[in-house]
C-alpha cells in the first residue's frame, strides 16, 4: 500500500471507521509505527478519557501442575518440584486476607490446565480433598475467598468446558484465556505449543465462544514473539475480534511479550523488540477501535513504561503489592510510584479498577452473577472504577490529602497541566459558552491535574460572581410526619403508617406542635422554618395550607421554607386544582419559597430504579416552572451516587440550567451526596455506596462552571460532608454552608453521622479557618436583619442536639 493510500485509511480509522479484516491486514503488515502509534494513542484516549488503569491484586497460584508442556514456560512444574500439588484451602484464604489488608480488590486465581489428567499426585490430592477435578477444587477455593474477604476473583483456569464455565460464573467476577496465538502452524512438532492440547487455537476460540454465550466477561490476548509472524498476530487479533462483535463479552486484550527464561526449551530464543510489541499494541487499538480496553504487563517491560503508556493502551492489567508475578517470577512488579509517573509523562492519570473493566463495571447487569452483583457496585464508582477512597458521605470517616492538596493549587498551575481536551472546555466556559452533556460529563470524570484545573476554575468564578463571602441561614427543620406512602429506594426517613425501625416509630406532628418549634426557632434567632414530609394517606392539599398557617399565625416574620414538588404536586391533586391555583392559595397563605428536594435524578431511567412511583422528570420541571411564575422562588438539588452515571449528572445540570434561563426563579443549587448505609435500596445490593470524595467536591465545581451565570450560588451540605468535607467544597466553588438546621432528621435516619445542628459560632469558625468572611443571609440571600445577626452569633445547640459532640475540621 502507498504512503497516501495508509495516510487515508488511518485518517478514517481516526475518524471512527471500522477496519474490515481485509482492510487491516493490508494496511497494518507493513505499516510503520511512526504512522500507526499516534493514531491509537489518541484512539485510546478517545475511548478511555487521560485515565491509565491497573487492578490491585493478589496472586493466587491455586495450582502450578499442568497436562501442557508449553516450550516457553516456568509457571508449570512436576509434582517432585512442588510440596503439595495444590495449594491448601487455608493458604489461599491467608494470601486473599493479607491481599484484602492491603487494598486489593482482585484475587487472581491461576492454575494449569487439568493436572488430573496427567498426575496421578493431582487425582490423589483431589480426592483426599473431597474433589473429583481441580474445577472442583477451584469453586471451593473461590467461594471460600468471596465468602472470608471482600475480594472478587478473576479466574484464569486454562480451557474450560461449558459446564464448568457455568459452575465458575457465580464465583468470578470475570476470567480469562489467552489466545496467544490463532497460528495452527505453532502447534506442530518444533512449535512452542506442540504437545500442549490446550493450546489449540480451535479449542480456545470454541471456548471463548461458549463464555460468550454465557455473558462472562473475559480477558484475552496474544503472547507475541514465539515464533509468530506479523500476519499471524493480525488473523489472531481478527478471530478474536469476530467473537467479540458477536458476543460483546471481551472486557479486556492483553499484548504480553515473550520473555526467554532458562530451563525451558525456547531459552535461548529471540524475544521481540520494544518495536514489535509497539507495532502490536498500536496494530490492536487500531483493529478493535477506542473502546476496548488493551493492556500490557508493565513489569515485563519496566524500562519503557513511558513508551508502552503512549502506544494505544488504556490499562496496566494488574499489580500486586503483595505476591510476586508466579508466571513471571523473574519481573518484579513496578513500584505504584513509577507506574504512575510513567503514566503521568503522557499526560494521563493512573486509575485503579476492579477486575471487571471500569466499563463492565458500570453496566454488571447483564455480566455477573446476581450474588456478585451488590459487591461491585460497593467497590465501584460512578465511571465502573474502584473506589479510590475510604470517604463516605453522612459518616465521620476523614477526607483524603490528595484531594486537600489538589484544592492548594493555583491557577497558573493547574492550567499548564491540565490535558487539552478540559483546558479547551474551561477556555469555552470563559467565553460565555453553553456545554453540552458529553462536555459536562467529561469534566465530571476529570482526575488528577484535570481534577485541579477544574477545582480552581471553579473557585475562581465563584470569587468573581460572589466574592469570599461565605453564607449560611439560622433556620429549623420541621419534618412533620415521617408516615409516606411512597416507596422511594434511597430514603431510610419514610415509615409505614404503624412502622418501627431502628430510627423510631411513624410519627405526625399536630399543628400545635409545629406551631410551637416555629416559635422556638425564633427565639433561637432563626429567620427560616424549613419543612418536609412524608406523604400520608390522610393529607391533602389543605393540609399543607394549615401547616402554613399555623406557623404565619405563630410567628408572623418567619419565612416559610416548605414542601418539596411531590408535595405541592400532591395537594393540588388532591383538590382538584390546577398547580398553579393551588400555589397562588400557597403563596398569600404565607408560603415564602419551596425547597428544590424530590429531584433525586432528573431522568427518568434513574427514577424508575430510584423512585419508580414517584413524580417523573417532567413533574418535577412542570411544579417548579409554575412556582417560579407566580413568583415563588426555590432551590435546586441533586442527590448522587447510588445507581445513576456521570452523564446522568450532567443531564441534571443542563435541565436545572434550561429551567433557571426560561425562570430565574432558583437561588441556589445545591449537591446532595448520596448517604448509603440505611437506605433500602443499599441494603439491597442495588446501589452503589455513595460518591468519593473527588465525585463529591467536583460535583459543587463543575455545577458552579455549568451554571454560571445564572445561578449565583452553590451550597454545600454539612450534614452530608462534614465539616472538613463543607471547607473543601468551599475552595471548589461553593459559596454557601446551608442552614444551621437545629433539628435535621432525615439524613441522620440514613445513618448519617455529623449530628443534627451546626451553630453560626461552628459556621463562622469554619469560614474564617478558611480565611474567609461569613455573614448570615435570610433564605433569598439578603443580609438579615441586624436583630436576627446578634440572636444568630449567640444561638447555641439546641436542647433536642445538645448532647451530639460538635464537628471537627482538619487543617487545610
Amino acid at each position: 500500500m502507498s504512503r497516501a493510500a495508509t495516510a487515508a485509511m488511518l485518517r478514517d480509522v481516526a475518524a471512527g471507521q471500522r477496519l474490515s479484516d481485509e482492510r487491516a491486514l493490508e494496511l497494518l503488515e507493513g505499516a510503520t509505527i511512526a504512522a500507526l502509534q499516534p493514531v491509537a494513542a489518541a484512539l485510546a484516549v478517545e475511548g478511555h478519557g487521560q485515565v491509565l488503569t491497573w487492578s490491585r491484586k493478589v496472586f493466587i497460584p491455586l495450582t502450578q501442575l499442568c497436562r501442557d508442556v508449553c516450550h516457553y514456560c516456568t509457571f508449570a512444574k512436576a509434582p517432585r518440584a512442588l510440596q503439595q500439588p495444590y495449594m491448601r484451602l487455608a493458604d489461599v484464604l491467608a494470601v486473599a486476607r493479607a491481599g484484602a489488608d492491603a487494598g486489593a480488590k482482585e484475587a487472581l486465581f491461576t492454575l494449569g490446565d487439568k493436572p488430573e489428567l496427567r498426575y496421578r499426585a493431582a487425582r490423589a490430592a483431589l480426592q483426599a480433598a473431597g474433589c473429583d477435578s481441580t474445577v472442583d477444587y477451584l469453586a471451593a477455593a473461590a467461594a471460600l475467598v468471596l465468602r472470608e474477604t471482600t475480594l472478587l476473583p478473576h479466574i484464569n483456569a486454562g480451557v474450560l468446558s461449558e459446564s464448568d464455565l457455568r459452575r465458575l460464573r457465580p464465583l468470578a467476577a470475570s476470567m480469562g484465556l489467552m489466545l496467544e496465538s490463532a497460528s495452527q502452524r505453532l502447534c506442530e512438532r518444533g512449535g512452542p505449543h506442540f504437545g500442549s492440547p490446550d493450546k489449540a487455537p480451535a479449542v480456545r476460540l470454541a471456548m471463548l465462544r461458549d463464555a460468550g454465550r454465557l455473558s462472562i466477561p473475559m480477558t484475552s490476548g496474544l503472547l507475541i514473539g514465539i515464533g509468530e509472524t506479523r500476519r499471524e498476530r493480525i488473523e489472531s487479533m481478527l478471530a478474536l475480534r469476530q467473537i467479540h462483535e458477536e458476543y460483546g463479552h471481551l472486557q479486556d486484550l492483553i499484548i504480553q511479550n515473550f520473555c526467554a527464561k532458562p530451563g525451558t526449551r525456547m531459552a535461548m530464543a529471540s524475544e521481540p523488540t520494544l518495536d514489535e510489541q509497539l507495532w502490536t499494541l498500536a496494530a490492536a487499538r487500531l483493529i478493535f477501535g477506542p473502546q476496548m480496553s488493551i493492556q500490557t504487563p508493565p513489569n515485563l517491560r519496566g524500562d519503557a513504561l513511558e513508551s508502552l503508556a503512549d502506544s494505544g493502551i488504556n490499562d496496566w492489567g494488574g499489580v500486586s503489592t503483595v505476591t510476586p508475578d508466579h508466571v513471571n517470577p523473574e519481573a518484579p512488579w513496578p513500584e505504584l510510584l513509577r507506574l504512575a509517573a510513567a503514566t503521568g509523562s503522557t499526560g494521563r492519570e493512573l486509575a485503579e479498577r476492579l477486575p471487571l473493566t471500569p466499563r463492565y463495571a458500570r453496566q454488571p447487569e447483564p455480566w455477573l452473577d446476581a450474588a456478585l452483583l451488590p459487591r461491585v457496585r460497593r467497590l465501584s464508582d460512578a465511571t465502573g472504577h474502584a473506589r479510590e477512597d475510604g470517604w463516605f458521605a453522612g459518616a465521620a470517616t476523614p477526607v483524603p490529602p490528595k484531594v486537600l492538596h489538589a484544592l492548594r493549587q493555583t491557577a497558573p498551575w493547574s492550567r499548564a497541566s491540565a490535558s487539552r481536551r478540559v483546558t479547551t472546555l474551561l477556555r469555552d466556559l470563559e467565553s460565555g459558552r453553553t456545554l453540552d452533556e458529553r462536555s459536562v460529563t467529561t469534566l465530571l470524570q476529570a482526575r488528577g491535574s484535570d481534577f485541579t484545573a477544574v477545582v480552581v476554575a471553579a473557585d475562581a468564578t465563584r470569587a468573581a460572581v460572589v466574592g469570599n463571602g461565605v453564607s449560611y441561614v439560622v433556620n429549623r427543620n420541621i419534618n412533620y410526619t415521617n408516615i409516606c406512602t411512597y416507596k422511594c429506594g434511597f430514603c431510610a426517613f419514610s415509615k409505614g403508617r404503624s412502622a418501627v425501625s431502628l430510627r423510631g416509630p411513624g410519627y405526625v406532628l399536630d399543628l400545635d406542635e409545629i406551631a410551637r418549634r416555629a416559635v422556638e426557632a425564633s427565639e433561637s434567632g432563626a429567620t427560616e422554618v424549613c419543612l418536609q414530609g412524608g406523604i400520608h394517606p390522610s393529607f391533602t392539599g389543605d393540609t399543607y395550607l394549615d401547616i402554613v398557617a399555623c406557623i404565619k399565625t405563630a410567628v408572623p416574620q418567619m419565612h416559610v421554607h416548605a414542601f418539596s414538588p411531590l408535595e405541592i404536586r400532591h395537594g393540588a391533586k388532591t383538590l382538584g386544582l390546577s398547580l398553579t391555583t393551588y400555589l397562588d392559595r400557597l403563596q398569600r397563605a404565607g408560603l415564602a419559597s419551596l425547597p428544590g428536594t424530590a429531584a433525586e435524578i432528573l431522568d427518568d431511567d434513574v427514577r424508575a430504579v430510584l423512585c419508580p412511583d414517584k413524580l417523573d422528570t417532567s413533574e418535577w420541571l412542570e411544579v417548579m416552572r409554575s412556582a417560579h411564575a407566580v413568583g415563588l422562588h426555590s432551590t435546586a438539588t441533586m442527590m448522587f451516587g447510588h445507581v445513576e452515571h456521570l452523564q446522568h449528572w450532567a443531564r441534571h445540570l443542563l435541565r436545572i440550567r434550561q429551567l433557571q434561563c426560561q425562570t430565574g426563579g432558583f437561588t441556589e443549587f445545591v449537591p446532595l451526596p448520596f448517604v448509603h448505609t440505611e437506605a433500602p435500596l443499599w441494603r439491597r445490593g442495588r446501589a452503589r455506596s455513595g460518591p468519593t470524595f473527588r465525585e463529591a467536591v467536583l460535583v459543587h465545581a463543575v455545577a458552579r462552571l455549568v451554571l454560571h451565570p445564572v445561578i449565583r450560588h452553590i451550597q454545600a451540605s454539612w450534614v452530608k460532608l462534614g465539616a472538613d468535607g463543607l471547607a473543601a467544597c468551599l475552595q471548589a466553588g461553593a459559596d454557601d454552608m446551608g442552614g444551621v438546621l437545629m433539628n435535621e432528621s432525615i439524613t441522620r435516619a440514613a445513618g448519617g453521622a455529623h449530628g443534627q445542628e451546626m451553630t453560626p459560632v461552628q459556621l463562622r469558625a469554619l469560614a474564617h479557618r478558611l480565611g474567609r468572611p461569613a455573614w448570615q443571609r435570610t433564605t433569598l440571600y439578603r443580609s438579615a436583619l441586624a436583630l436576627r445577626v446578634a440572636q444568630g452569633h449567640e444561638a447555641t445547640v439546641s436542647a433536642a442536639t445538645q448532647s451530639l459532640a460538635t464537628c471537627s475540621l482538619a487543617s487545610l
